[in-house]
């Protein structure tokens, strides 16, 4: 996001990091509900729909995973730069007010 738009809209502390952080955790929590919607299903035809459903929400969360890892955003196979990611990221949401 340039810096106009960011001043204009007021997110001027909003990073792309801290928005794909927040639709990774959105995907996730898709992803638990769709499951969870699924094993309460009753019918043959919405369990269908809703398995196709949960299909979309596991790649959705898959490729913004890979969009992050690729950009550095997200370290889910070392320990200790996921933490200095996060770390960043909570700092960066906590200057947002400021």
């Amino acid at each position: 996001m340039n810096g106009l738009m960011k001043n204009f809209t007021g997110m001027k502390g909003m990073t792309d990091e801290v928005i794909a952080s927040d639709l990774l955790l959105a995907a996730k929590s898709g992803v638990t509900f769709t499951a969870f919607a699924l094993t309460e299903a009753a019918t043959p035809e919405l369990r269908s729909v809703l398995r196709e459903q949960l299909m979309a929400a596991i790649t959705a969360h898959n490729n913004i995973s890979q969009y992050m890892m690729a950009k550095g955003y997200y370290h889910p196979y070392d320990f200790n730069q996921q933490i200095q990611a996060d770390v960043t990221a909570a700092q960066t949401a906590q200057n947002l007010t400021k």
